[in-house]
């Protein structure tokens, strides 16, 4: 990974810069699409051989069909193609939490001013005694196993929770839930299983942000019975910017007419009467590049072949690493490992940020909390965690 030889790079949640062979990849797709496909098999057959490859990548990544993958720009794109395949009105709720990414804020705002649906948001705050206790009991056993993990020495209240309770009194007369399955803002993991499991008996659907989860930690759509999940190749995955994935569970189109469409929609380009392809295809549009997508898919062949549980070590590893030289009174996220996220709070995080980037060292400040955020992948060495913690 050149960008990796030039500084500190702890800002993977933003951004995962690519290695090599992942640039080269998309690199020759390219090559291949402008110098030999258009006198060859055609440049629209190369187009769509790599976008087959990539659907076989991203489906099997996340524990799914191809046919339930549509390829989209990003984790917004895919968001909005699922916004806009609802024929929303005033009845309607959308349940979100306060914790969103815009991504998963804006569509919903611009719905709520134009059809004036409503948009309800479930407050993440500290756990709950429940969630508590359970945590104490995966800390204390996580110690039993991991000697050079550092106890706390003291209980704090976490933000990034959410209250089970809560979102059951929000799910009343739901049409859609969009939450995260990491919170950007905290690295916590929000029960998903059971989100969806409260949404689907009060009749509602769920659409999660999973962007932050794939190539840190294991995704398995079918656990987590969500009915759309969006993610992008350009952080965790390592895959280049223009590369983002929807999953569709099969099934749940049916009904469903998005905003855009175009030939890669329906099942016949020039038909008198168009058909929408099934699964999720009707939510893909028209002509991309194939260049982030051949990226997207040697980037997910990488880290399968690291391992994504490796990779889950040695994220928890380097973040354990790094919250031992935290104090508690400066640690925003959790002590005990959930993700490679890690927020500590800053008195001035651009500041902050900037003094730590005349040092080589990329963080990003966060909006809410007043904090900045680290974000540690496998790839990192425990050399740049001490820098780190030296610069602070």
């Amino acid at each position: 990974m050149p960008a990796l030889e030039s500084g500190v790079y702890c800002n993977w949640g933003a951004g995962g810069p690519s290695p090599r062979r992942v640039v080269e990849a998309a690199e020759a797709a390219l090559e291949h699409h402008e110098y030999e496909a258009p006198t060859a098999e055609g440049m629209y057959p190369a187009t769509f051989d790599v976008y087959d490859e990539a659907r076989t990548a991203v489906g099997g990544l996340l524990g799914a069909t191809p046919d339930e993958i549509a390829l989209t720009e990003s984790t917004t794109d895919g968001i909005n193609r699922v916004a806009g395949a609802f024929d929303w009105d005033a009845d309607d709720v959308v349940v979100r939490t306060d914790l969103e990414h815009s991504a998963g804020i804006l569509p919903w705002q611009r719905l709520e001013r134009q059809e004036g649906l409503e948009v309800r948001v479930l407050e993440t705050s500290v756990a709950s005694e429940t969630q508590r206790a359970d945590g104490d009991r995966a800390e204390q056993s996580s110690a039993d196993h991991s000697s050079g993990q550092r106890p706390r020495e003291e209980a704090v209240d976490e933000g990034g929770r959410l209250d089970l309770e809560a979102v059951k009194a929000a799910a009343e007369d739901a049409t859609l839930f969009c939450v995260s399955s990491l919170t950007w803002t905290h690295g916590t993991r929000l029960p998903v299983a059971e989100i969806v499991d409260i949404a689907r008996d009060a009749g509602a659907l769920t659409l999660i942000d999973a962007v932050q989860s794939p190539g840190q930690v294991p995704v398995d759509v079918r656990e987590w019975g969500a009915d759309f999940v969006v993610g992008a190749g350009h952080k965790w995955l390592l895959g280049p910017f223009g590369a983002g994935f929807l999953y569709v569970r099969d099934g749940v189109e049916d009904g469903l007419s998005p905003a855009a469409i175009g030939y890669r929609s329906v099942e016949e380009e020039n038909a008198d009467d168009y058909r929408y392809a099934p699964g999720a295809r009707r939510f893909e549009v028209g002509t991309a590049s194939p260049a982030p997508y051949a990226g997207l898919t040697e980037a997910i062949d990488l880290l399968e072949a690291i391992g994504i549980d490796a990779i889950q070590r040695r994220i928890e590893t380097l973040t354990d690493r790094l919250k031992d030289g935290v104090p508690d009174d400066r640690l925003v996220s959790p002590r005990e490992y959930e993700s490679g996220l890690v927020t500590i709070d800053a008195d001035d995080p651009a500041a902050t940020v900037d003094r730590l980037a005349d040092r080589g060292i990329v963080v990003r400040p966060l909006p809410t909390p007043d904090a900045i955020r680290a974000s540690i992948h496998a790839f990192n060495s425990e050399a740049d965690v001490d820098a780190l913690l030296e610069a602070l």
